[in-house]
């Protein structure tokens, strides 16, 4: 705990208006600064800074503090953070009596070795900024976008050429470990421990490069586009001692006035769909890292607003998306809240549709997006026959959990009636239905619905009538079919289900019960932990609760196996086949009177063919 008297020192060495300048221009008005609010829209200076008073005050919205305040709500900075950051600037220490000198020593050291990371990062942005500038292949994509050099200049967007070591003409040591640790370079071990015969190489290559900055302007990391045609489209820096896609936001940084201004936070899934929805006006859009949205995104953007509205494509990437998302915004979803969900047609991102159809489209879009109560009660109904007792019954058991994840209030008890009445019974028998099913003890998330991959909270869950043994999986039959073939090797290596196409994404998640509900539990645990050893998916698959269908069996001996990634993409164009043969079946009887169902059926069967060639190949073993 800070003691209250550091934090009056503090703020008498601090100076307001130095502090609030940083971020608001400030012109002299009498005794006191005026600026334009940082907290709301305004086009006539209404926010004041007293120099005397060291307090700022704002006439049009009433938002008023000291400089720990204003970094608190300009910011989103933590009251700790804030002094932190203060007692940087005036060159003082918080007091920190509960830890040791060797706590602090280690602290301070962390610290440094923060900073370090940040300038090389920031060096590296100010060099990407200036290859930009030179390169008209770059500009011209940019160009072709719709981007202006206004907004580019605003968002920092550089280009990293298309060399092995461009980074080496503004470090004077490329070997610099820092290179390696802020993952602007990659280390390629060798057979030596000679640094100097490893090879080392920039990260980024002939890549539009968006700085990740954090919320206090800091460059975290990287995310690279690709020029053209190549994989992956879009590259990010590696998780570092200062950057960690589960926790940032891009865009968030140059987003929070907007936010306050449009009173939402727009949440997409690109880069490009967030500078692209600046430059048509919505200012106020932040996109995940490239990995599922969290409850601690989602804790960071209620710092700004309360607020928020998640936008996702139609297609069924789209729908596993907004149900981590649904998941992860449940247990802020408060009284004072306003949570929704936008859901755009399969052929169009924010970006392309903002584009084609225009900024108002979008923002009826945005205006008429579902809210999160009746998004909650979508997913809990699919799959369900609500026209039968056991279609109903299924239902109010999936409503059960979402329901729980919901903070004590209005909504929740609303939803309550609401749950009750689709699943045919009284709010105070489902009440008393629910008060009777005790949670598991130190039970884990539960699997997901194939299509919504929505987990289920683990307080929801109703207790286990077994308790399987860690060497439970590790007994079962060995694999046969592709489908447990396919599972088996993701099993083994989780990392390759990074290296997947949305398409194949696509192609594992329409797999048939139970293999499709693996998948599902599967993905949910590499969103929320990343790539996972076999024994950690072991220990966490015992624990699922209900218990997850008997597939994905891994013999011991198979541990030792060496499988490659064509293997598993081997068993992957299998599947494509036999699900491409499927669907011409379905054709068969129509292809001699409907020439449109000719014409597709023929597209089918040239994609089988040309899939069956590639496997029958030599290359292809």
């Amino acid at each position: 705990m800070i003691p209250p008297s550091f934090v009056q020192d503090l703020l008498s060495r601090i100076d307001i208006v130095e502090v609030v300048g940083r971020h608001v221009q400030l012109r002299k008005g009498g005794a006191n600064l005026m600026g334009l609010c940082p907290f709301h829209g305004e086009k006539s200076p209404s926010f004041s800074v007293s120099p005397s008073k060291q307090f700022y005050y704002c006439f049009g919205c009433g938002a008023s503090g000291n400089a720990i305040g204003f970094l608190c709500a300009h910011l989103g900075m933590g009251f700790v953070e804030a002094v932190e950051d203060l007692a940087q600037q005036a060159g003082m220490t918080v007091p920190q009596d509960e830890r040791t000198p060797a706590d602090r020593q280690q602290a301070d050291a962390q610290q440094a070795r923060q900073s370090s990371l940040s300038d090389v990062l920031r060096r590296a942005a100010d060099h990407y900024r200036r290859e930009l500038k030179s390169s008209t292949v770059a500009i011209d994509y940019l160009k072709s976008r719709g981007l202006t050099g206004e907004i580019a200049a605003r968002f920092g967007l550089g280009f990293a050429p298309p060399g092995w070591r461009s980074l080496a003409s503004i470090f004077p040591s490329y070997d610099d470990p820092l290179l390696e640790e802020s993952g602007m370079v990659i280390v390629q071990a060798g057979d030596t421990t000679d640094e100097s015969d490893r090879k080392r190489y920039d990260r980024f290559r002939d890549r539009i490069m968006f700085p990740i900055r954090s919320v206090r302007g800091e460059v975290i990391g990287f995310g690279g586009r690709v020029l053209g045609q190549g994989e992956p489209k879009y590259l990010n820096s590696p998780e570092t001692p200062i950057f960690s896609k589960g926790r940032e936001l891009y865009g968030l940084h140059e987003a929070r006035t907007a936010m306050r201004q449009r009173g939402y936070a727009l949440v997409v899934e690109g880069y490009m769909d967030v500078v692209a929805l600046a430059q048509s006006g919505f200012a106020n859009a932040v996109a995940t890292l490239g990995t599922a949205c969290t409850a601690e995104h989602v804790s960071k953007l209620l710092r700004f607003t309360d607020s928020v509205v998640f936008s996702f494509d139609g297609d069924a990437a789209g729908r596993r998306a907004a149900g981590r998302a649904l998941e992860a915004a449940l247990p802020h979803a408060t009284d004072t809240r306003s949570i929704r969900f936008l859901f755009l047609p399969t052929e169009h991102d924010p970006d392309s549709y903002v584009r084609e159809l225009g900024a108002e489209a979008f923002q009826r879009c945005i205006e008429s997006a579902t809210p999160l109560s009746k998004q909650l009660l979508e997913v809990a109904k699919e799959g369900c026959d609500l026209g039968s007792a056991e279609g109903r019954a299924k239902f109010v058991a999936m409503a059960r959990p979402l329901w729980t994840a919901l903070p004590d209030g209005s909504l929740q008890r609303q939803l309550l009636r609401e749950i009750a009445s689709i699943g045919g019974l009284e709010a105070a028998e489902l009440a008393e239905l629910w008060r009777g099913q005790t949670a598991p003890r130190g039970a884990s998330r539960a699997p997901v619905s194939r299509d919504s991959a929505v987990a289920r909270p683990a307080a929801a869950q109703a207790p286990r009538t077994r308790a399987p043994s860690p060497g439970r999986l590790a007994s079962r039959r060995p694999p046969s079919s592709p489908a447990d073939q396919a599972i088996r090797m993701l099993m083994l290596h989780s990392d390759w289900w990074e290296q997947l196409p949305a398409d194949d994404h696509d192609l594992l998640h329409a797999m048939p019960a139970p293999h499709g509900e693996v998948i599902a539990w599967l993905e949910r645990q590499i969103a929320e932990h990343g790539p996972m050893s076999w024994a950690e998916l072991e220990q966490a698959q015992a624990a699922a609760d209900p218990p997850l269908p008997e597939v994905a069996t891994v013999p011991r001996a198979a541990l030792e196996d060496e499988l490659s990634f064509s293997d598993l993409r081997r068993v992957l164009d299998g599947l494509r086949i036999e699900q491409l043969r499927e669907r011409q079946n379905e054709l068969i009887g129509r292809i001699s009177s409907d020439a449109a169902a000719r014409s597709q059926w023929q597209e089918l069967d040239l994609r089988r063919k040309a899939l069956l060639k590639a496997l029958a190949s030599p290359e292809a073993g």
